[in-house]
């Protein structure tokens, strides 16, 4: 297994024209997987090492719980190698489970557990940096994080609370909404099509776009691909996970399409987050 970045049937994912597929670059698009940082720091880079590193593929994975529906699942495994302990200093095993339901669901799984030797405990933060294909960005609306704080990461990470009825857009947003419901939905105007994303052990939600200036300053992002992308990220940021050794995480997101009209008020977004 290569440089992990998911790219799924399921119609969420974008991938960008000018996206880098040489290593040790990361990619730009799927859902990279966030880990043990999202941020940088002087040792470890941008968002952390797992999204570039080679996992390995679980030939005899645990099998599903009875009374879950998806029954076609891959289980993938990352651990500490001897150059990763280097910039980060502890033993631990990640397993991520992808798997995908009968109607197209996706639902990624991760269990991360300190396997430390020393007696130290770890900290880590987390994100499903999900890149959602959207038909135009200026028509999308997203529900389920209104009236909650966030940090605005344009005003170095200032808190504010959101006062808008949902989210809409019209320049650059990169906010972490803290304490997230377990629903957010992705309404897509255009396609009339609805994002419903589940997630569980992860309390906050990053929203991004980096609109029309920024977009054009990044070398793996086209100019105009800003119009057709939002990032909505399952993920803990505000309070980071730490790990005794012997103790595991478990953190999960779930992805469903499904259809909608909500210019022609026929999706009510509170009745779809509140349902199932």
């Amino acid at each position: 297994m290569g440089l992990l970045n998911f790219m799924t049937t399921l119609p969420v994912n974008v991938c960008f024209l000018q996206a880098s597929f040489r290593p040790p670059r990361a990619i730009r698009g799927g859902i990279p997987i966030c880990f043990p940082q999202l941020k940088s720091t002087a040792s470890l880079e941008q968002y952390g090492f797992a999204r570039n590193r080679i996992w390995s593929i679980d030939l005899d994975p645990p099998p599903s719980p009875s009374d879950i529906s998806h029954k076609a699942f891959v289980d993938l495994i990352l651990t500490h190698s001897e150059e990763d302990m280097k910039i980060w200093p502890h033993r631990y095993d990640c397993r991520l489970r992808v798997a995908l339901g009968p109607t197209g669901d996706l639902m990624l799984t991760s269990r991360i557990r300190n396997t430390n030797t020393d007696g130290k405990s770890f900290t880590f933060r987390f994100a499903y940096q999900t890149y959602f294909f959207v038909t135009d960005i200026s028509e999308v609306r997203v529900e389920g994080l209104e009236t909650l704080d966030y940090l605005d990461n344009l005003k170095n990470g200032e808190r504010f609370t959101e006062q808008e009825d949902a989210i809409t857009f019209e320049s650059e947003v990169d906010k972490v909404y803290l304490s997230t419901p377990t629903k957010i939905a992705i309404l897509d105007h255009e396609r009339k099509r609805t994002f419903e994303l589940r997630k569980d052990g992860l309390p906050d939600a990053v929203v991004w776009n980096p609109w029309d200036k920024k977009a054009k300053s990044m070398a793996d992002f086209g100019d105009n691909e800003y119009m057709h992308m939002l990032c909505v990220e399952a993920a803990c940021v505000e309070e980071p996970i730490t790990l005794k050794p012997g103790e595991e995480w478990k953190g999960r997101q779930e992805i469903s399409a499904v259809p909608s009209s909500y210019c022609s008020e026929q999706l009510d977004p509170r009745r779809l987050l509140l349902s199932g």
